[in-house]
């Protein structure tokens, strides 16, 4: 039964849109297959993990319907193998997918349809809101890199999504910094804060377009969905109590340091190379007119940068880790950026110059 015929993008890049999720390993086998539906000249790619779920297709000729599961990651190595421009055949015979492309053959072995577990849809309860892609992926730019990676404290492996009102943030904590973004949605919302887990978040940001079509989400108490492009993406939430992110942003920090955020991270980045692997930091002695940055290891090597600013504020020496900085500046894209500090031993808030939306705030560390 022919299944797919026509070029071989055509059929790669939607198996690439749901190939992502698909885990090398799995305890349960069939997990490791993306699932393939025909049905009225449309062909379904269909790939879960059991907390997220991506479904995307293809418009394809023929009246067949078929359903099979077949290794994702294989048909992906295959059809990325051919050349560009290779006309695919998919044919599904004796319960084998064959794939041909010009004098190339290949047969997988497929599993049955009805073994793959599907993410039943919840519409209980639904906050629903539309932003275009490019609006939501630089949000998450702005806030991603502050996620937990394997904490303890789950709620942290993860992003906090806040509709309020007509206001949409996003916060991101690791328990040593932390990044807040909002956004004006320009119309009312039902009110709802959700914590979306880290890979769900990865995976937007790689497959939303930084353009202005539109993203719908439809967020419940217990999972998220978001549509965009002919992408349907499903994920299930964290349970747990998001951290008090206003307590944790400072309000009266009096020095206000302005920055060239190109200057201070090429600073810091030649700073980088002589600190310690395992505790990458780096001093800042701030005086008026004067940015010093230092760094030593156990070599007792040593760097020194010293940057000219426009500041008439208290003499500070703080150390931080010299990533988190970098973090920071890697995302805001702005060519300038803001530090407001307290002393020594408080915390430093990083926000952009007329924009009250963006706030990072890192967490000084003894050097």
């Amino acid at each position: 039964m022919l299944l797919y015929k026509g070029p071989r993008n055509q059929i790669l890049e939607p198996l690439q849109s749901v190939c992502g999720i698909v885990e090398k390993r799995h305890t349960l086998p069939i997990l490791s297959n993306v699932l393939v539906e025909k049905d009225a000249g449309r062909l379904t790619l269909l790939a879960t993990d059991i907390e997220i779920q991506i479904k995307t297709g293809t418009e394809t000729g023929g009246n067949e319907t078929a359903s099979l599961t077949v290794a994702a990651r294989k048909l992906q190595d295959i059809l990325r193998s051919l050349p560009e421009d290779a006309e695919v055949n998919l044919t599904l015979e004796d319960k084998r997918l064959q794939v041909k492309a010009g004098k190339s053959r290949f047969n997988l072995q497929t599993l049955p349809a009805e073994d793959f577990p599907r993410m039943a849809q919840s519409d209980a309860g639904q906050t629903r809101i539309k932003v275009s892609q490019k609006q939501f992926k630089r949000q998450l730019s702005l806030v991603q890199y502050a996620m937990a990676q394997q904490d303890i404290r789950y709620y942290l492996n993860g992003l906090l999504l806040v509709v309020k009102d007509s206001e949409m943030r996003m916060v991101a904590t690791d328990g040593h910094r932390l990044a807040y973004a909002s956004e004006n949605l320009g119309e009312k919302n039902q009110s709802i804060e959700v914590i979306l887990p880290r890979k769900t978040v990865l995976e937007l940001s790689r497959q939303l377009e930084d353009n202005d079509d539109t993203l719908e989400i439809a967020l419940t108490p217990t999972q998220a969905l978001f549509r965009f492009g002919t992408i349907e993406f499903i994920s299930k939430l964290i349970d747990g109590k998001f951290p008090d992110y206003e307590r944790v942003i400072p309000q009266n920090h009096g020095n206000l340091l302005k920055l060239s955020r190109t200057g201070l991270l090429q600073s810091l980045l030649r700073a980088k190379i002589l600190t310690n692997e395992k505790t990458p930091g780096v001093r800042l002695v701030i005086t008026p007119g004067s940015l010093k940055i230092t760094s030593n290891n156990a070599e007792r090597e040593e760097a020194n940068e010293e940057i000219e600013i426009d500041y008439q504020g208290d003499s500070i020496d703080i150390g931080f880790n010299v990533n988190y900085l970098l973090d920071v500046l890697n995302n805001v894209g702005m060519d300038d950026i803001e530090c407001r500090l307290g002393d020594t031993n408080s915390s430093a808030l990083f926000s952009l110059p007329g924009n009250d939306n963006f706030k990072y705030v890192v967490m000084p560390m003894r050097i």
